[in-house]
């Protein structure tokens, strides 16, 4: 396909059930073959924009919009098959059993021949680093595996305009790096116009030729060539948020407690999702109160595994995992034998995808869940409620329903539910998924404070920075067979 240009005229939309537009004004043009990096704090319309250009917002029962956007100079939703969209969340993205047909689905649909598809689908997958079967069942991939996955999918599509809403926001150091250079080839080869939302500015600076900013309200407030943008606005865009190479946050957090009493324990653990299939064994560890624990290693190594099976929502496959007194109160040493109630003021659990775990309609309702489940006055819920909207930046947004936020909103707001029920251990899944530089700050200030209030946090992440603010001790689940 021939690139494709982008035009936005005075451009806005505002999500059904929102008073506030999530962008407004928007003029951006953007020329075939350009790459641009689109930049913005966290909430800033980034996602919207994307979304948009890809004809995928919906029709008036999803919201309104107000203004022109056009691709090649026609709306969006006559232009689909022109666009390509890795979305912020894979989860959403994966329709099909298997990896082969996964990554063939896009292509079938544009009416690629059929002898060409098999060809594709290798060259797409090899782009990303995704070494698997082609029968391989989607179900069973990693976040990260999935990730790639997406992109995958969409490069064997060959799309005129590739929208990459932060791909590589779960891949570990390498498939960063994979990802981004699979992104290159495409638009080397097919001369594809590229608009990528990331926040890891450093890792796109040098395949992109444009940075678009977008300030409050979704306006753009800064455009130009990377190397003149961050270095004119870059103590202007960190204080507003934005990642900028060489002025990342530095929290001031205090000097960790001492830990407490052991609180979990396991002993040649083996974890898995399907009985008899365990993906990880022999690990041996012990969480004591107060402490962090980083858990770090490759995409697909079993990480998010291990925490649902520490966090007592898968049993172990082999070994032990046993709670100590100091948590388990006299409920027993399993925790994946405990009721959900007991596990609330326990174990907290965020999972990798924040969707998985909303339950209620608003975001207020949706930080209530817990502590109503744990039997508090209404007076002790709307006050813990009212503590999490300020702290994590969504009290503008209590009314809004958790599916309509942003990305980063999204992981906030499912950090605020393992909260507010206060558990002595907090096992969190890539906690800093999707936050600009001020969120992540306060985000890590939160978890401190978390920690020196004497609960242990189990964090595992691809972010380099967050176990070194928090100074937590690391394990590292290194590749099977390596």
């Amino acid at each position: 396909m021939r690139p494709v240009a982008v035009r936005a005229d005075g451009w806005g939309w505002r999500h059904s059930g929102r008073r506030a537009w999530a962008l407004d004004g928007v003029d951006l043009a953007i020329g075939p073959g350009e790459r641009v990096l689109l930049l913005g704090a966290s909430g800033s319309g980034k996602s919207t924009l994307l979304a948009g250009l890809a004809g995928v917002l919906g029709g008036a029962d999803e919201g309104e919009q107000r203004g022109a956007l056009l691709v090649d100079g026609s709306a969006p939703v006559a232009a689909r098959g022109r666009a390509g969209l890795v979305l912020q969340d894979p989860e959403t993205q994966v329709v099909m059993a298997r990896v082969g047909d996964e990554v063939a689905f896009g292509c079938e649909n544009l009416g690629v021949p059929a002898a060409l598809i098999p060809g594709r689908v290798a060259e797409a997958l090899d782009a990303v680093g995704l070494a698997l079967p082609l029968d391989h069942p989607t179900e069973r991939l990693s976040g990260g595996q999935k990730q790639r996955l997406a992109l995958a999918s969409v490069l064997a599509m060959r799309p005129g305009l590739l929208l990459l809403d932060e791909p590589t926001a779960n891949l570990d150091p390498a498939g960063v790096v994979e990802v981004r250079d699979a992104v290159a080839r495409l638009a080397d080869r097919t001369g594809a116009t590229v608009v990528v939302v990331e926040h890891r500015v450093a890792a796109w600076t040098g395949l992109v030729d444009r940075v678009v900013v977008l300030g409050e309200g979704g306006r753009v407030v800064a455009d130009g060539a990377p190397e003149t943008v961050l270095a004119r606005d870059g103590a202007a865009l960190a204080a507003s948020g934005i990642w900028v190479p060489g002025h990342e946050p530095r929290p001031a957090i205090a000097p960790p407690p001492a830990p407490g009493a052991d609180l979990l324990s396991a002993s040649a653990l083996a974890v898995g999702r399907r009985r008899g299939a365990p993906v990880r064994s022999g690990i041996d560890v012990a969480i004591a109160g107060a402490e962090a624990l980083a858990v770090t290693g490759p995409n697909g190594v079993g990480k998010s595994t291990l925490a649902l099976t520490i966090a007592g929502l898968l049993p172990p496959l082999g070994g032990r995992l046993s709670a100590r007194p100091a948590l388990a109160d006299g409920l027993g040493e399993e925790p994946a034998r405990w009721r959900s109630r007991d596990l609330l003021p326990r174990i907290g659990t965020v999972f990798q995808s924040p969707e998985h775990q909303f339950l209620a309609g608003t975001v207020r309702d949706e930080l209530a869940v817990g502590p109503r489940a744990l039997g508090l006055t209404d007076a002790d819920v709307g006050a813990r409620v009212d503590e999490l909207l300020a702290r994590l930046r969504l009290d503008a947004l209590a009314g809004a329903h958790p599916f309509t936020l942003s990305g980063g909103q999204k992981r906030r707001l499912s950090v605020g539910t393992a909260l507010a029920t206060r558990p002595r251990l907090l096992v969190l899944d890539e906690p800093t998924f999707g936050q600009d530089a001020r969120t992540w700050a306060e985000l890590v200030a939160l978890l401190a404070e978390v920690r020196r209030e004497g609960s242990a946090l189990v964090l595992v992440t691809h972010d380099e920075l967050l176990p070194r603010a928090l100074d937590a001790r690391s394990l590292e689940l290194a590749a099977v067979g390596s």
